[in-house]
């Protein structure tokens, strides 16, 4: 990834005929962790954390190579009054305790300094969620929602796929599906940025490497993940632009492992537009392409894609798929020129289906109430 690198972190190997990266373990100094009480043998509980992730794991890492853990928390309390199985990560493993003495040294969330909906300490009404207003943004989540049945298993990704939650729960189907989002939480509606990985009113919530035992597995019916950069051949990127790197996350285990994976994210950078009365208006076009003739790093490879992988590319502008091996715009939304505002900022040609049909009206709309009817 760059010259930092002194040695070879990975070694390819071989293994049943199958080739794979080997990646080497490295003894960890110091692990700095965060937890909610603990008592005065270090046992910690995570009573108020919206996400467990892998403070065990990360702790047993530390101290099975030799070094120390620490642990923030907001409270210390005697010992037995956590209950056991309240326990996260035992005392065994903790060598040092902090408690917090700032008020504001706890956030939950990078958004929320604690809601309680998000740690299972209330369940919250769904109408007391806010609701998205609308703009692009909306159209593109209910575009997505749309690709949504009942029943279905949905991740949903970081980004404005993490929206599609919000619309599932405005349009009243919230409980004809299970969402989960890969840090571990397992139904309710995911939040967006700045509150993403937590989730209002889950099911259930689990360790991050067992959501990926289930992801791994085929446990999902669909996913709705970002559009960074998107290419003729219907890579994507989500990884990398230039010198900045972002990381894949779990991007890539998600999209091999599911079997509709739905990409989405406006059509330009730094667009402006206009939504209303049931059609979107390019009102000052954005600064930089979307869709290039080869994207600056393969996060998802298109080439790759199963028989039986649905795959949908959804913007405000209009919704793509690979067809025949070639990238092929199927819809387009209300109050958009074809050539104007969208071929002519590509760096490819697509192909455009004989049977090109307009995105509903309805969601670029105030009020949608369609997407019952569609499940």
């Amino acid at each position: 990834m760059n010259k930092c690198t002194k040695e070879d972190v990975a070694e390819l190997v071989t293994l049943n005929g199958e080739e794979y990266l080997f990646y080497k373990s490295f003894p960890l100094d110091v692990a700095l962790l965060r937890g909610t009480i603990a008592d005065e043998n270090g046992n910690i509980s995570f009573a108020h954390e919206g996400i467990v992730n892998e403070g065990l794991a990360v702790a047993s890492a530390a101290h099975n190579s030799g070094g120390i853990v620490i642990v923030q928390v907001e409270y210390l309390t005697k010992n037995d009054t956590i209950p056991p199985k309240d326990v996260r990560i035992p005392g065994i493993l903790v060598d040092y305790v902090v408690e917090a003495t700032d008020p504001m040294a706890c956030w939950q969330t990078e958004g929320r300094y604690w809601e309680p909906a998000f740690s299972g300490q209330i369940r919250k009404p769904m109408k007391s969620i806010p609701k998205m207003p609308l703009s692009e943004r909306k159209v593109i989540a209910r575009r997505c929602a749309a690709e949504v049945r009942s029943g279905y298993v949905l991740n949903l990704g970081v980004g404005m796929s993490a929206d599609v939650g919000n619309i599932l729960a405005e349009e009243g189907v919230i409980d004809n599906v299970t969402m989960c989002c890969e840090s571990g939480m397992i139904g309710g509606v995911p939040c967006a940025l700045p509150s993403f990985g937590a989730s209002y009113n889950p099911e259930a919530v689990i360790e991050h490497s067992s959501t990926f035992d289930i992801i791994d597995g085929g446990g999902l019916d669909m996913t709705c993940l970002g559009l960074g950069e998107c290419d003729e051949d219907g890579n994507i990127n989500v990884s990398r632009f230039g010198t900045r790197m972002i990381g894949p996350g779990g991007f890539i285990d998600i999209t091999n492992a599911t079997p509709k994976v739905v990409f989405c994210g406006t059509f330009m950078d730094k667009a402006k537009l206009s939504v209303a009365d049931g059609r979107i208006t390019v009102t000052q076009e954005g600064t930089r392409k979307k869709f290039l003739k080869h994207v600056g790093q393969i996060t998802f490879a298109g080439k790759y894609v199963r028989p039986d992988q649905d795959i949908v590319y959804v913007t405000e502008r209009c919704v793509m798929k690979m067809i025949d091996g070639k990238m092929t715009i199927v819809e387009i939304a209300p109050g958009i020129d074809l050539q104007k505002d969208i071929l002519d900022h590509m760096d490819f040609v697509p192909a455009v289906s004989p049977d090109l049909k307009e995105m509903d009206p309805r969601m670029f709309c105030e009020t949608w109430g369609g997407l019952a009817d569609i499940f």
